[in-house]
């Protein structure tokens, strides 16, 4: 009979072990993603005028790349968009524009890229969502590496800063070029 008293104190060492084993993650405030180590998802996807279209086949180019999902009305974006133009550089960085409005009379997605200028290869549209969902997006900014097959390396979400460009972006880079 004693030692049922000691049941309760057993489920609570076991369930303080779990919490305390999570304090110690790699990294606590990455998402995971189902698609790492796995094909990139469909693109489904209209063109935005007056740019080049992002298509499936550029996706398996043999080059590594970034996939990135932003909008101008994301301001994370914004701060963002300076570290973009910089990997633009090192890598083909290709946009897909989520949600944004087109009337017809404004494009807000194309005032943003003539204000703080262009960094991708290739951009498309997505204004119903539906290749962020099927890609997993959780909100704007998300940026994925994808390798020369086509491959999903990295998914990182929220804005690109200088020391995330630096310490994530660049080695996930890196490593998708590695044989």
């Amino acid at each position: 009979m004693r030692w049922l008293a000691l049941i309760p104190v057993a489920l609570f060492a076991l369930l303080g072990g779990f919490f305390v084993s999570g304090l110690y993650r790699d990294d606590p405030d990455a998402l995971p993603s189902a698609f790492i180590g796995r094909p990139a998802p469909q693109l489904t996807l209209s063109v935005m005028p007056g740019q080049t279209p992002l298509t499936p086949a550029m996706l398996t180019d043999g080059q590594v790349k970034l996939v990135n999902f932003w909008a101008s009305w994301c301001v994370p974006c914004r701060v963002e968009h300076p570290q973009l133009e910089a990997l633009s550089e090192v890598v083909p960085v290709y946009g897909i524009n989520y949600k944004d409005s087109r009337d017809g009379t404004s494009d807000a997605a194309q005032a943003f890229l003539d204000e703080l200028g262009n960094p991708y290869a290739a951009i498309s549209a997505d204004d119903q969502g539906r290749t962020g969902i099927d890609w997993g997006v959780t909100g704007v900014p998300e940026t994925f590496v994808i390798d020369g097959e086509g491959v999903v390396r990295l998914r990182f979400a929220g804005p690109i800063t200088q020391s995330v460009a630096t310490d994530t972006i660049l080695p996930a880079i890196e490593a998708a070029r590695a044989p």
